[in-house]
């Protein structure tokens, strides 16, 4: 059984659009009539969270014995699109919280690690951050300066981590982070993946960013000075940590796509209200040719870029290959998001520059798209390679 979901998707499962529906709906009656107003105090919405909580939204990709709700991975970026018409603050702490956050314990974690975290990260009670990128390094991941070494069966860790999300609310459980803990023979470091409790003695959360935006969603620097956690805290293999993030980026982009399309969708949302309402000598500004021409690529834009990512979701749950088609999802949606924000801004004119209006948080929201977990030059760079180019 099939359903066809009103944002031109095409058929989706009647398990999926049920929760497409479902996400859809809160997203606009609970989401959007409020959101504005954390977004203006900067402000993290502790119950927006919970409620996305309570719905198992934090959930959504895990197996039932974790507390998840045994979907899978296309269910949680149907919710990030839906999420993200409305908003993208609370669209990326959901992203965050479980691609980032409790994916990597899912996939490379022991069985204690798992039985240990995941209940509470399912369950949205708890938030866990992956602490990769450095001051430094950028898109360059593999120059990792944070250390960590072994003394008396725990690690010591020191170093310093930007950027990184849901690393410093009030329910943020856990940081896993990325250190070198060695040497290869061929003289490369060798990194590894450790997970460092919040609150652990040597662990700093810094003061949240001021954004462009983002804005109701925590992001911070994490210091590391000395900072002591157990040897079995380590995440998967040892020396394998470089190869476990590059598997969870990959996963990554396909949901920062979904976000991105959601954000070009809610941009096509906005600016059809607005111009069926504005008037302007003497007509509604729907009725203007340049006015459709602007509304209907974007609309294009939306649409294509869904397909890229529902094809990217495809080949990854079908155990296909898929970094080329994730970073096409992830190029062409960041972009979508990217333009159609400026096309909205354009058509709401003047209001479209006030921050009381959706597409005024959706233009500042927009441009991180094409720079977080890998920029449009790295994902380019990715298909290059795909397609066998050198490197």
């Amino acid at each position: 059984m099939t359903s066809t979901s009103s944002t031109g998707s095409g058929p989706l499962s009647a398990e999926h659009e049920e929760l497409r529906r479902t996400v859809e709906a809160f997203a606009r009656d609970e989401v959007a009539p409020v959101i504005g107003d954390y977004y203006e105090k900067g402000a993290f919405p502790y119950d927006i969270v919970a409620k996305m909580g309570r719905m198992g939204l934090f959930g959504l990709p895990f197996p039932e014995e974790y507390g998840g709700m045994g979907g899978d991975y296309f269910a949680l970026c149907l919710a990030l699109e839906e999420l993200a018409r409305a908003d993208s603050s609370v669209a990326i702490t959901l992203e965050a919280g479980v691609s980032l956050g409790a994916m990597p314990i899912f996939r490379f974690g022991t069985d204690k690690q798992r039985e240990e975290w995941l209940p509470r990260l399912c369950s949205g009670e708890a938030l866990g951050a992956f602490g990769l990128t450095e001051p430094g390094g950028g898109s360059d991941a593999g120059a990792t300066r944070t250390t960590a070494r072994l003394e008396e069966g725990r690690w010591v860790i020191d170093g310093t981590k930007s950027f990184i999300t849901n690393s410093g609310t009030d329910i943020t459980a856990l940081v896993t982070v990325t250190a070198v803990t060695g040497r290869k023979p061929d003289g490369r470091p060798e990194i590894s993946t450790i997970l460092v409790p919040s609150g652990t003695p040597g662990f700093t959360v810094g003061q949240k960013y001021s954004k462009v935006g983002w804005s109701a969603s925590d992001t911070r620097e994490l210091v590391f000075q000395d900072c002591r956690v157990p040897e079995e805290n380590l995440v998967g293999e040892r020396g394998r940590g470089y190869a476990q993030f590059l598997r969870i980026l990959d996963e990554g982009r396909i949901a920062i796509a979904a976000l991105s399309v959601g954000l070009a969708q809610g941009c096509v949302d906005e600016s059809l209200r607005y111009a069926g309402e504005r008037e302007a000598f003497g007509s509604a500004i729907g009725g203007y040719q340049a006015i459709q021409f602007k509304i209907a690529d974007m609309e294009a834009r939306a649409h294509t870029a869904r397909l890229a990512y529902y094809e990217a979701a495809r080949k990854m749950l079908a155990g296909e290959p898929f970094k080329k088609e994730a970073a096409i999802a992830k190029l062409v949606s960041s972009n979508a998001a990217m333009d159609n924000a400026r096309d909205a801004t354009q058509v709401f004119g003047g209001y479209g520059f006030m921050n009381e209006y959706a597409v005024g948080r959706f233009y500042r929201d927009a441009k991180i798209l094409e720079v977080g977990e890998g920029t449009s030059e790295v994902q380019r760079m990715l298909i290059a390679r795909e397609l066998g180019l050198p490197a």
